[in-house]
């Protein structure tokens, strides 16, 4: 097995796991609750290691990738509507990860932040245009993983690590913490936006490109398990660092670049210098994602060619799509609305849309006629089902919390 292969699973899952939303909300959590919301991302990392690895086993074995799947599940016009709602989804975050990586380039090179959102939006246009689809989960899966000094800034800052362990548990928040409310829209918030669903249009679709076979059956488990592993590690780390270094001196962090000094505080100017690329390439990596799932999804959904392994030529509107979404990206983002504003409703749209997405997966994965051999074993059924219903109460839950909390303001 190639290690190189790996670098699909490692990209979803940071794309997914860490984008400029979960930067900000992670720490924010631990310096509200401290460890106590530690549970909810291992709750959601087991989910989508599950989900994905259904995605990925259908691709390698019947070559269908997750949108084809919906469509043939719920017809054309239920179908139609989750696309719409889907690809809304996928423009916001591309939104809101366009203007995440202009204010990392403004810190880098002070200059008027619209045109550094022009500089982002160009770097990720040509990037994705000139890179086939092997090359863009290695280059940005590769610097991605200098977000690991946030793992390093976790270890530096000695947090007491038999309340981390308490902190897998779950329990109610303690005296002096804010309040019930503000803890579950915390914990659907974690849980949630490591399921987005454009984590798995990319994987299975990711799949398809790295033309999986039936005997890359392993290689998807491991490319998913070893992905979304890392993923949760860098989220448990950011909110270790927000319950150790923010939370006892009462300071809750709302913006990108307090993420930085995460990172920059316990270790100096190197965590500063790694902190901001892998921050950049993080967020540069989740507009890539969306802006291809956008792609994907339009094209899979209406029976047209697609896939960056094959010439732009070949695939127009597969292209189009893509690079339409960086546009509109960069269009909204232009507004000067805030991106953390952006993906919040992102999120919102992205829970309402989960539990269509899952179930079409789970009853495919589920179909020995259609699977044969390769159909779900008892435990992932069992787990498969559990997990659809913790998303759809998820979603049930997300629209209150957030009128209740006033988007997590309290």
């Amino acid at each position: 097995m190639n290690v190189m292969e790996l670098f699909l699973g490692i990209m979803t899952a940071l794309g997914g796991f860490v984008d400029i939303g979960e930067l900000v909300f992670a720490i924010s959590a631990g310096a509200r609750f401290g460890y106590m919301l530690l549970w909810a991302v291992l709750l959601g990392t087991v989910g989508i290691f599950l989900f994905s690895e259904m995605s990925g086993r259908m691709a390698a074995v019947l070559k269908k990738p997750t949108f084809e799947i919906v469509r043939d599940r719920y017809g054309y016009n239920r179908g139609l509507l989750i696309l719409v709602a889907s690809n809304l989804v996928n423009v916001l975050t591309c939104a809101a990860e366009i203007g995440g990586a202009a204010i990392i380039l403004q810190i880098l090179v002070p200059q008027d932040l619209r045109v550094m959102l022009l500089v982002a939006a160009g770097f990720l246009l040509v990037s994705t245009y000139v890179l086939k689809f092997k090359w863009i989960e290695r280059v940005y899966g590769v610097c991605g993983l200098t977000l690991l000094v946030f793992a390093a800034a976790a270890w530096a800052l000695e947090p007491g690590w038999g309340d981390v362990a308490r902190g897998f548990v779950p329990h109610l928040p303690e005296a002096g913490m804010p309040g019930l409310p503000l803890y579950a829209y915390f914990a659907v918030g974690l849980f949630s936006s490591i399921l987005m669903p454009y984590e798995i249009y990319f994987y299975s679709s990711g799949g398809i490109e790295d033309q999986w076979k039936p005997k890359d059956l392993l290689l998807n488990k491991v490319t998913a398990g070893v992905g979304f592993v890392l993923g949760g590690l860098l989220v448990c780390a950011l909110i270790i660092v927000g319950a150790a270094l923010f939370m006892p001196g009462g300071v809750v962090p709302q913006r990108l670049s307090s993420t930085i000094f995460g990172a920059s505080i316990p270790l100096g100017a190197w965590g500063f210098r790694f902190a901001l690329a892998g921050i950049f390439f993080a967020i540069a990596g989740a507009a890539v994602e969306t802006a291809l799932a956008a792609g994907y999804n339009i094209a899979q959904f209406f029976g047209f060619a697609w896939g960056k392994r094959k010439n732009p030529g070949e695939v127009p509107l597969f292209t189009l799509c893509w690079m339409g979404a960086l546009v509109i990206g960069l269009a909204v983002s232009l507004t000067g609305v805030n991106p953390l504003d952006i993906v919040e409703y992102s999120v919102i749209f992205a829970i309402l849309v989960l539990p269509f997405t899952y179930y079409a997966v789970l009853r495919l994965a589920d179909d020995k006629e259609v699977m044969g051999k390769h159909v779900n074993s008892p435990v992932a059924r069992v787990a498969g089902w559990i997990y659809l219903v913790l998303i759809t109460l998820a979603a049930i839950a997300a629209v209150p919390l957030m009128i209740a909390t006033h988007m997590g303001q309290g």
